[in-house]
């Protein structure tokens, strides 16, 4: 059995759609864990058990793990509590239900940046980081996804893009680094929860095919949208000030912040590309697949 959190989200709705093919041959059950059944896929609805609820509930998921051989695990940031909160004290009842049942493994989305000089001060991410080790403290053998940012971010600038040809972030327009697909992130938790061979506690970089900067995706965005596109460097003190007025607690705020200047110092850069930490979408293909239909909606 393996239980599967957030399904209808940017990972966890790849991994399901993936592990409703694979997972039956395998031999493999699926249980899901969401809040409102009614935005699962119409087609999954009747060949998964689903469980009905908060992941950070202690009942929902002491009802969800029972049984459980492995437990795919990914929490949706909260802007409104603090990090340690939102991170921490959300998925500690989750830690106790896995040593409860014996959960055997478990897979959990993270961030790139362990044993770096900046991931003690690095913000959402140094959480991220503290979120592993609460994990494979539940006795269960553990394996964090370490991730950069996601392609799928610049889905909140499509109306930019549409109306201004513009994006914005908040790092160097030269700074290279990993950017990956939703989708490759859950093609390696499916892999991790089908051949459960592994032991211990460990990382799985999953880093996409190339490094790429602001301007690199400026340019690519233009040759794929057939429209010129230019990024907009903004500084930080902007996205707290902006985050803030929106009525966000300040110090996840402050951990935005944090993190994403940990990046443009370079966080992300500390891991290899090799065969096995690369990803196979590229940003030209997951531009014409899925930002450019969101572009021109």
């Amino acid at each position: 059995m393996i239980v599967i959190t957030a399904p209808t989200g940017n990972i966890g709705r790849h991994l399901l759609s993936r592990l409703l093919e694979s997972a039956p041959a395998a031999g493999e059950e699926l249980r899901v864990i969401v809040r409102d059944p009614a935005r699962l896929p119409a087609g999954a609805r009747d060949r998964v058990e689903v469980v009905t609820g908060s992941h950070g509930d202690a009942e929902t998921v002491d009802r969800a793990f029972a049984g459980a051989d492995a437990v795919f695990w990914l929490v949706p940031p909260d802007a409104a509590l603090t990090p340690h909160d939102a991170y921490l004290t959300f998925s500690r009842p989750a830690v106790d239900a896995l040593a409860k049942h014996g959960v055997g493994h478990v897979v959990g989305v993270s961030a790139l940046g362990r044993g770096t000089p900046l991931a003690d001060r690095a913000g959402l991410v140094t959480t991220s980081l503290a979120l592993d080790d609460l994990l494979a403290g539940s006795g269960a053998a553990y394996r964090a996804l370490a991730n950069p940012s996601f392609f799928e971010n610049l889905l909140e600038e499509a109306d930019s893009i549409r109306e201004n040809g513009v994006f914005t972030d908040f790092v160097d327009p030269d700074r290279k680094a990993p950017l990956v697909a939703a989708a490759d992130i859950a093609a390696a938790a499916e892999s991790l929860l089908l051949d459960r061979s592994w032991t211990g506690t460990g990382s799985v970089p999953v880093l996409g095919p190339r490094d790429l900067s602001p301007n690199d995706l400026a340019r690519i965005m233009t040759e794929q949208l057939g429209r010129p596109v230019r990024y907009a460097h903004q500084p930080l003190d902007e996205l707290y000030t902006t985050l803030v007025g929106y009525g966000l607690d300040k110090t996840f705020v402050q951990g935005i912040v944090d993190m994403k200047r940990a990046k443009d110092e370079g966080l992300d850069a500390g891991v290899t590309r090799t065969p096995d930490t690369a990803s196979p979408t590229d940003f030209e293909h997951w531009c014409a697949q899925t930002l450019k239909p969101a572009v021109r909606s």
